[in-house]
């Protein structure tokens, strides 16, 4: 049930979707969406480094 969500929360499609709410609650919706995204480009990258030692 929590991975659907988060799944749902990264999925493309629903990141350029229009929503009828504040500006600011839309900014800061995307700035959660890239920091979640960089946090698991970051968890594959030190898990492949990992396994190259």
């Amino acid at each position: 049930m929590l991975l659907r969500r988060i799944l749902y929360y990264l999925n493309p499609v629903n990141l350029f979707k229009r929503e009828k709410v504040d500006i600011n609650l839309r900014f800061m919706h995307g700035i959660n969406k890239i920091s979640i995204l960089l946090f698991l480009v970051c968890l594959v990258v030190m898990f492949i480094r990992w396994m190259n030692r």
